[in-house]
């Protein structure tokens, strides 16, 4: 048997780690997990006033969020240039949404970039995400 040296022991370590990291970003998340996670990484606690707002709000560009997701994100929208049909937003309504962080972060990255031009901050996708939370059936 082979005698392991320091900088092994290490390597296995973080090859243990990132496998464990790569693991727990491919499983299912709830949408509240999925808040929280947002919420950390803003550093702030997520308001859902403000999230209705940035979702409702142009922002200097042609289109807000409800161009495409109406302003009741219960209901289907529709694609503002392509006329796609989009299943509802609020995950009352689509429980599937916000349930794959790599899928979520794509959407909004996608779709911050029509609204404003830019990524949306994690404080943003955080209130977002918490006024879609507030919908019930």
């Amino acid at each position: 048997m082979q005698q392991q040296t320091p900088s092994m022991v290490s390597f296995f370590r973080c090859l243990i780690a990132a496998s464990v990291a790569l693991c727990s970003m491919a499983h299912a998340i709830t949408q509240v997990e999925q808040l929280a996670a947002y919420s950390a990484q803003a550093g702030v606690a997520a308001q859902a006033a403000r999230g209705q707002q940035l979702f409702t709000t142009k922002h200097g560009k042609e289109w807000s969020c409800a161009s495409c997701h109406t302003a009741s994100p219960t209901v289907e929208g529709k694609h503002a240039s392509t006329g796609k049909l989009i299943t509802p937003l609020a995950p009352a309504f689509n429980a599937e949404r916000f349930t794959d962080t790599a899928k979520s972060d794509k959407w909004f990255r996608r779709n911050c970039n029509d609204v404003m031009g830019r990524e949306c901050t994690a404080g943003e996708k955080a209130d977002v995400l918490a006024w879609l939370l507030t919908f019930k059936r």
